[in-house]
């Protein structure tokens, strides 16, 4: 089995990224000759050129062009919702395993320990551990212990609905980024936070609200926060740990992106990871399963036989015959598990299905962009709380509120502040923020009398525990309704590559750029 190598010092990828380091470089703009971070000539600030590593738990995917539903041999429920088209993936980053159960109870216990009052956001965060009950199964035992019991702690987190995936992300990008900034002390630390009951202000962290400025002050405010350099902050006169401060902005690239759901493209792409079957470009032996060989059993001489994956070999054999288990595990198994794909990701077939960010439908393959396909658009603004001062309106969570989006352009400052007239409002009220299906029309009458399929059914892949091995395959695809749960699926999450999508640089050929011009 080939690997991708992908070589990291002090957490930043080689070549193609550098230490995230304060301002104190004076480079001057090519464009009009004034001097970058200088307080002296107005303070505007350039940071260092920077490609971050990834955030905790994520591997960097280098993407590239596939054949998406090319790894179907064939087709045997004749669904035909997966037909063959190339399609070209950009990098990103995606979680080595699948989300465990550990993981939830972290994010229960935030909820509980932030939120001690608010019994209603917590249990709408529970998992549904009825998915283990089955009429003619004695399945009780996984529902009272399979969530919270030790011995499952590395074990996928199952009974997740598609809705309950995407608020974890949300939650999970907030908490990266606050222990970002607590640990480099541009917010209080976390034993400073600690004495004082463990928060700051009322209101939790939130990514969204810290960079537009909105959570600061005292309680918050670190030390080694970053200088302001515009001299209308520095006005007093004052030096050294004294001088104006300022929150950390998205230009200074020291936050993460959001934590999210993959696509299905890139979902698919990972799986498959041809980049272990391919050379100059050319692939040299397709996939139609993570691992290379058309079998599900090792071929590797020291584990020759052994499973690859945990699924359901045939009616009533879940795990094989005693003292030979064939894939060692009855019902799901511990995220890091078997072989790892040729990215890296650990149980990429079998063990749970895993929810994918797009929309389900039969012939997403007929209406696709051939660059980073995704059907499941939803555009959406923060809700302003005041347009002049530019602060973003907050739920009682101390999250943005976002509002359907009402427009496929930026609006003019007259029409964000209300100032418009009755033909511009017509115009703008044409616009459909609601993309998931694109071109095609739903009939919400239908549903559930002729199809099952509607704006709410999401795409799930992967095959189970309690799947055959032709659900393993990485083109198949399922759906269920986004706040349906099963004992069978779980996700893991995604994240976007900044930046240029070039990861591993060792034995390819480049251009050699000459270093640009400084202004005299």
């Amino acid at each position: 089995m080939k690997r991708l190598s992908i070589f990291f010092v002090s957490g930043i990828l080689i070549g193609t990224v550098g230490l995230v380091t304060s301002c104190k470089t004076k480079s001057a703009s090519s464009n009009t000759g004034w001097a970058y971070n200088d307080s002296k000539n107005g303070g505007f600030t350039v940071a260092k050129n920077v490609k971050p590593a990834p955030g905790p738990g994520l591997i960097a995917i280098e993407g590239g062009t596939f054949v998406m539903g090319g790894s179907l041999q064939e087709d045997l429920a004749y669904e035909y919702d997966n037909i063959k088209r190339r399609v070209t993936v950009p990098s990103f980053y995606m979680d080595e395993t699948e989300v465990s159960n550990v993981n939830w109870g972290e994010y229960l216990y935030w909820i509980q320990r932030n939120f001690p009052n608010d019994r209603e956001y917590y249990y709408n965060a529970l998992p549904d551990t009825l998915v283990w009950r089955r009429p003619l199964s004695y399945n009780e035992p996984y529902v009272e212990n399979y969530l919270r019991h030790p011995a499952y702690q590395d074990y996928p987190v199952i009974g997740i609905s598609w809705d309950q995936a995407r608020e974890y992300a949300e939650w999970r990008t907030d908490r990266v980024n606050e222990q970002i900034l607590r640990s480099r002390g541009i917010m209080v630390d976390f034993a400073t936070l600690a004495g004082k009951g463990g928060k700051a202000t009322a209101d939790p962290f939130n990514t969204d609200i810290y960079l537009n400025g909105q959570y600061q002050g005292e309680g918050i405010d670190g030390k080694r926060m970053p200088a302001n350099l515009n001299p209308a902050a520095n006005a007093t006169g004052n030096k050294g740990s004294n001088s104006a401060r300022r929150p950390v902005r998205k230009e200074d690239g020291v936050l993460q992106e959001h934590y999210r759901l993959p696509s299905e493209a890139e979902w698919e792409y990972a799986a498959l990871a041809l980049s272990g079957n391919s050379s100059n470009e050319n692939i040299e032996d397709g996939k139609i399963y993570p691992w290379t060989g058309l079998g599900v059993r090792s071929a590797s001489k020291k584990t020759q036989g052994l499973i690859m994956a945990n699924f359901k070999r045939g009616e009533g054999d879940n795990m094989g015959v005693a003292r030979g288990l064939n894939d060692k595990a009855d019902i799901t198994a511990a995220v890091r598990s078997y072989m790892p794909n040729d990215f890296g990701l650990y149980n990429m077939a079998g063990n749970v299905n895993e929810w994918v960010a797009d929309t389900y439908r039969k012939m997403s393959f007929e209406d696709f962009n051939d660059f980073n396909p995704f059907r499941g658009n939803e555009y959406v603004n923060k809700r302003m709380a005041d347009t002049k001062k530019g602060t973003f309106a907050k739920d009682k969570y101390g999250r943005p509120i976002k509002d359907a989006a009402t427009s496929r352009r930026k609006q003019t400052w007259a029409e964000l502040n209300g100032q418009t007239d009755s033909t511009t409002v017509l115009s703008e009220a044409k616009f459909n923020n609601d993309m998931r299906g694109f071109k095609d029309s739903v009939n919400e009458d239908l549903y559930g009398v002729t199809t099952l399929v509607n704006d709410r059914s999401k795409v799930y892949k992967g095959g189970s525990w309690n799947d055959r091995a032709y659900w393993l395959n990485p083109a198949t695809r399922r759906f269920m309704p986004e706040d349906e749960t099963s004992a069978e699926v779980g996700f893991r999450c995604a994240m976007s590559m900044v930046g240029s999508p070039v990861i591993n640089t060792s034995g390819q050929k480049n251009f050699t750029i000459p270093k640009k011009r400084k202004s005299k």
